[in-house]
C-alpha cells in the first residue's frame, strides 16, 4: 500500500484543514494510507485528526525554524512516503523543498486562495513569489481547489502546465440533522416556529465581510417582521465590540443571535431557512457546499468558485454590495416554504452529482496513481 504524507501549515479550523481531514478519514479502506504533519501546534483541528485515528506529527516551525526544517527533512527521508502532498503556501515551500532534498520527486502542492491582493501580508506574498519561481522544479502536480485559484496563480507566475483543479467534496447523509434536532436547536436559539432564519458562518475577518451581512440584514429587518439572523464563527460573538457596533447601528440588535465558533456547524446550518455567503474573497467555499448538502438554499457573493458551486440552485450577487445582497436574500424570504424546499432539494442533487467526498477522493487517487506511475523516489 502506497503511503501519502500530508504536510499542512497549521491546525486551526479552516477550509484546507477540514478538506484534509475529510480526505484522510474517507480513505481508511482505500488503496492509500495517509499521515499528517502540521507545521504549527495551535488549533482545535488537532483533536479532530486524533479522534479519527490519523497519525499526526506536529513540528513548531515558528519556535525553531532550522531545527524544524531538519526534522521534517529527516522524517521524509526516514519514512520514504510514496507521495508528499502539501497544503497552502508555507507547507508548499517548506514541505516541497524538504521532500526534494530528501530525494522524493512525487510532490503535490495545494493552493486554496483566489484573491491574491487580500491574502496575507508581505511575508505571505514573498513566499508565494518564491513558490511561483519553484513551481517548475519542486512539485509534480499543483492542485487548486477552484478554477478561480488556478487562474489567479497562473497570472503571478505559477507553472500552468502542472496545475489542475480538484474541488472540495461534501458529505450527504439523510440523517445528518433530523427535523426534531433542527426544531430543538432553533428553540434553544430562541427562534419561534413561525420565524424565518437567515444566517452566515465564518471566522470574523475582512475576507468573510460580516459587515456586509449585517448591513444587508438591517435592510431586511426593516421589511420583514418575522425574520431572525444567526451568525456563527470564530470571534463572531457578543463581546466582539466592532461586530456589536455594526449590529447596534441597524436598530434591530434583538433580531441577531451570535454563537461564536461551534463544532456542531451542521446543526447551525440546518437551523437556517436561507444561508448567506457575504465574503469579499473565497477559493472554493466549503460552508456553501455544507449548507447545500443539508438542503439550505443559498445566496452567495460572486467570489472564487461560489457561483460555480451553487449553479442554478441559489442566487449570486456582487461582493461588497449590501443592497444587492439584501434584495437577493429577500427574494428567498418572500417565496413559499415549498419553493425554498424545492431549491434545497435541487442543491442536494447538485452536490450528489458533482461534489461528493467520494468524487473528491477519486480525483486525488487518480493523481496519486498517475504520479506513482512516473517513479520519483
Amino acid at each position: 500500500m502506497m503511503h501519502v504524507l500530508h504536510i499542512i501549515s497549521g491546525l486551526q479550523v479552516g477550509g484546507a484543514e477540514m478538506a484534509l481531514l475529510k480526505l484522510v478519514a474517507g480513505s481508511k479502506n482505500g488503496p492509500y494510507s495517509h499521515s499528517v504533519v502540521a507545521l504549527a501546534p495551535e488549533g482545535d483541528m488537532r483533536q479532530r485528526f486524533l479522534a479519527e485515528g490519523v497519525e499526526l506529527t506536529v513540528i513548531d516551525f515558528r519556535r525553531a525554524p532550522l531545527a524544524g526544517f531538519y526534522r521534517l527533512f529527516s522524517l521524509i527521508r526516514r519514512t520514504r512516503p510514496g507521495i508528499v502532498q502539501t497544503w497552502m503556501y508555507h507547507a508548499d515551500l517548506l514541505g516541497g523543498v524538504a521532500a526534494r532534498l530528501a530525494g522524493n520527486r512525487r510532490v503535490i502542492w495545494g493552493i486554496r486562495t483566489t484573491d491574491l491582493r487580500r491574502q496575507g501580508g508581505r511575508a505571505t506574498a514573498l513566499i508565494r513569489s518564491i513558490c511561483a519561481a519553484l513551481s517548475r522544479w519542486v512539485p509534480d502536480t499543483i492542485v487548486c481547489v477552484a478554477e478561480a485559484s488556478r487562474r489567479a496563480h497562473v497570472t503571478v507566475g505559477y507553472n500552468a502546465a502542472r496545475m489542475e483543479v480538484v474541488p472540495n467534496g461534501f458529505a450527504l447523509r439523510a440523517d445528518m440533522v433530523s427535523p426534531d434536532e433542527r426544531a430543538r436547536f432553533r428553540a434553544d436559539c430562541g427562534f419561534a416556529s413561525d420565524e424565518l432564519v437567515v444566517g452566515c458562518v465564518g471566522r470574523f475577518s475582512e475576507d468573510k465581510d460580516q459587515a456586509n451581512f449585517v448591513r444587508a440584514a438591517g435592510l431586511l429587518a426593516q421589511r420583514f417582521d418575522k425574520l431572525r439572523f444567526l451568525m456563527v464563527g470564530r470571534d463572531v460573538q457578543a463581546n466582539n465590540a466592532e461586530l456589536a457596533s455594526w449590529i447596534a447601528a441597524t436598530g434591530y440588535a434583538d433580531r441577531f443571535t451570535l454563537l461564536g465558533e461551534r463544532k456542531d456547524v451542521d446543526h447551525c446550518l440546518a437551523a437556517m431557512d436561507v444561508f448567506c455567503l457575504s465574503s469579499r474573497t473565497e477559493g472554493f467555499p466549503n460552508v456553501v457546499g455544507e449548507a447545500m448538502a443539508l438542503g439550505v438554499p443559498c445566496v452567495v457573493t460572486d467570489v472564487g468558485d461560489a457561483a460555480l458551486l451553487v449553479g442554478e440552485t441559489g442566487l449570486v450577487v456582487p461582493a461588497d454590495d449590501a443592497e444587492r445582497l439584501a434584495e437577493a436574500m429577500a427574494g428567498l424570504v418572500r417565496i413559499t416554504p415549498e419553493e425554498r424546499a424545492l431549491l434545497g432539494r435541487q442543491a442536494i442533487e447538485r452536490i450528489e452529482e458533482q461534489f461528493t467526498l467520494e468524487r473528491t477522493r477519486q480525483r486525488f487517487e487518480a493523481i496519486y496513481k498517475r504520479i506513482a506511475g512516473r517513479g520519483g523516489i
